[in-house]
């Protein structure tokens, strides 16, 4: 629909956009090949809420790990049917259940990246590829990886990759979430303010940076998601990568 050259000049225009504009622009030129993905955390909530206002059916993909905590299941379940979301899971690929259930415990543990490429990246992949844009909740002050990317990002294989709250800051999610009155994840009181898979996240202190929680103590910041690993669709590359054998 629109060049590389088109999406990089509208992708700095939105610079300036607010999200509300930028999720219109996305509906009104994908709907209804559109899609956006949510982890349903307290952070989901304002992208979450600023769809639905749309008025347009778009489908939100969950990834469903397997390892997530309750709340974040239960939760996921009470928002959905009270702002009336189309909440489509998405679980690896079950060619690969027989290795997973061997390593149940150890994989998160062991190989976190292994784990979050057949549990969230690869699903994502495949659920993309009969959607034209996706929607994405990434800010720049969450990570380095995402300190440098683009509100608008042109995949290799075409897909649009939205990101209306880049430049966003933590501020502007807490002051979105009250001045919506927006319910939080039943973990954030806790002390978990970046929620993930359970064997993968901790609660963490006031001070703390609020991704603090993830990965913590095995030199990993991302899922992969948007990562270079997100690129690496054929089998074989992964193969490869993690010294793996499927059927």
């Amino acid at each position: 629909m629109f060049s590389a050259h088109e999406i990089e000049r509208l992708s700095q225009e939105f610079e300036t956009k607010t999200p509300q504009e930028i999720v219109q622009w996305a509906v009104g030129e994908y709907s209804p090949n559109l899609a956006m993905s949510s982890s349903f955390q307290t952070q989901s909530m304002p992208l979450l809420h600023i769809v639905s206002q749309t008025g347009r059916d778009v489908t939100v993909f969950f990834l469903d790990t397997g390892y997530h905590f309750w709340e974040t299941l239960m939760f996921r379940e009470q928002i959905a049917l009270e702002w009336n979301l189309n909440v489509f899971d998405l679980r690896r690929d079950p060619r690969w259940d027989v290795f997973v259930l061997q390593n149940i415990r150890k994989l998160p543990v062991d190989d976190p990246n292994l784990c979050c490429y057949l549990h969230k990246v690869q699903p994502m992949q495949k659920a993309l590829q009969g959607v034209k844009a996706w929607i994405s909740g990434i800010r720049r002050d969450q990570t380095e990886t995402r300190a440098h990317a683009k509100i608008l990002e042109l995949q290799d294989d075409g897909l649009l990759k939205v990101n209306p709250l880049l430049n966003w800051k933590k501020t502007d999610v807490e002051n979105y979430m009250k001045d919506h009155a927006l319910p939080s994840h039943p973990l954030l009181e806790k002390g978990y303010r970046s929620v993930g898979c359970a064997p993968c996240t901790i609660a963490i202190g006031a001070d703390d940076d609020e991704r603090a929680g993830r990965w913590a103590g095995r030199g990993k910041t991302e899922c992969g998601l948007h990562t270079e690993m997100f690129k690496k669709k054929k089998l074989s590359e992964i193969q490869r990568e993690f010294n793996l054998e499927i059927k």
